[in-house]
């Protein structure tokens, strides 16, 4: 099968540390050619791959000092990946909904990863606009919002079995790892820590947008607490493994409706247990009881902090391969895929595409719809934008062998 990955160009793919959706689309990527099909990955110029690379742009746009404007680079990827979709069986976007209006004019396959939350009112009236697209979500708790989008499915995350280092004897400290937000609460994570005596190590990533909230809210208490708490920055690779991997739990306190939450089964493939609030994605991945403890209350989980140390860590390992491996994904989507070559391309796309300059209008706003035939498209990049470096990461071991025919 052709198929196109379409990523954000905020972080390579796969992303140096933080970076949770370039780092699903990089597993996702590498397994659908591992299984032997054609991908062509548009993403960053910097992003590491053995399918095809096509660049959006020279570097990462979050690591790009002269960036200002992430928007205008999007509108150009648009234009590469739409130049000539015929190249494609399908195209699987993870660039939330810039695409939509463009899957209207052009008849190609297309399937749309959800990836952020979706409980904000100005989406409302954008998936009633785009109810004819093909969407997934990443949860069954996401799409709750809007369950009068085209639901294709839901496909949780996984990720390669030997990314992370399974470690039956942890360190003595919880952990949390993440980005520094309101929603994502570390102030309750500190709290948890100081109530029951033990350490925290924070490996966190700190938005320019959220420096307000860290300087009024955070350092003051990494200053108080500053004999518990270790501040540590972002972590990636080994560093991660081994953050997560000798922590005693994985703090995951969130007070928000987690669209999934990667990092909770970062957690249990190193073995780890996870203590989490019942907020969004998380009754679908932790199981109670066994993979780690869901709690509703800062007493619940310093109680839990300290019945951890009963907790399976090899059952946690279990879950993880049994649930959330990056094989289960990509067969996922692939079922996905093949249910949308056998529907075809969706009815408004044909109309609008193939219709006539005489066409009866099939939509209240046909004239802001006219757009330039497929044919004149600019579709060629420049030369001066680098081609980035594709390596194999099944070659360097990153991806567990599976016997798995390709579709």
């Amino acid at each position: 099968m052709r198929i196109a990955q379409v990523a954000p160009l905020c972080e390579s793919v796969p992303p140096l540390r933080y970076g949770g959706t370039e780092r699903v689309v990089s597993y996702l990527t590498e397994e659908l050619v591992r299984l032997g099909h054609e991908v062509t990955l548009f993403a960053s110029g910097d992003s590491v791959t053995s399918a095809k690379l096509v660049p959006g742009c020279p570097r990462a746009l979050w690591h790009e000092p002269s960036c200002r404007e992430e928007l205008p680079h999007h509108v150009r990827l648009m234009e590469l990946v739409f130049a000539d979709a015929s190249r494609f069986d399908l195209i699987h976007f993870h660039v939330d909904s810039v695409q939509f209006p463009l899957l209207r004019r052009v008849a190609c396959r297309s399937v749309t990863t959800l990836h952020g939350r979706l409980d904000l009112p100005d989406l409302q009236p954008l998936f009633e606009e785009f109810s004819e697209i093909p969407v997934v979500s990443i949860s069954d708790n996401q799409r709750l919002p809007i369950p009068g989008a085209n639901w294709q499915g839901t496909v949780l995350h996984g990720m390669p079995r030997d990314v992370h280092t399974f470690r039956e004897q942890p360190g003595s400290y919880l952990a949390f790892l993440g980005r520094i937000s309101p929603e994502k609460r570390l102030d309750r994570a500190i709290e948890i820590a100081r109530l029951s005596g033990r350490k925290l190590k924070v490996a966190a990533r700190i938005y320019k947008g959220e420096r307000d909230y860290v300087k009024e809210t955070i350092e003051p208490l990494l200053e108080k607490y500053a004999s518990f708490v270790e501040f540590i920055g972002e972590v990636g690779g080994r560093d991660k493994d081994e953050f997560l991997g000798n922590a005693e739990a994985l703090l995951f306190p969130i007070d928000w409706p987690e669209p999934f939450g990667l990092v909770m089964i970062e957690a249990l493939a190193c073995g780890t247990p996870v203590i989490a609030w019942p907020c969004g994605s998380v009754p679908e991945v932790i199981e109670d009881g066994v993979s780690g403890y869901i709690v509703d209350s800062i007493d619940d989980a310093v109680d839990a902090v300290r019945r951890v140390q009963w907790l399976d860590r090899r059952a946690c390992r279990r879950a993880f391969e049994s649930r959330f491996d990056a094989t289960r994904m990509a067969n996922d989507y692939l079922r996905i895929y093949r249910r949308q070559l056998q529907s075809g391309p969706h009815e408004a796309a044909k109309g609008l595409r193939h219709a006539g300059p005489s066409r009866t209008p099939v939509h209240p706003h046909e004239r802001l719809r006219t757009v330039r035939p497929h044919s004149q498209l600019l579709g060629t990049m420049p030369a001066s934008v680098p081609r980035g470096i594709a390596r194999s990461e099944a070659e360097s071991g990153e991806i567990a062998p599976n016997e798995v025919e390709p579709v």
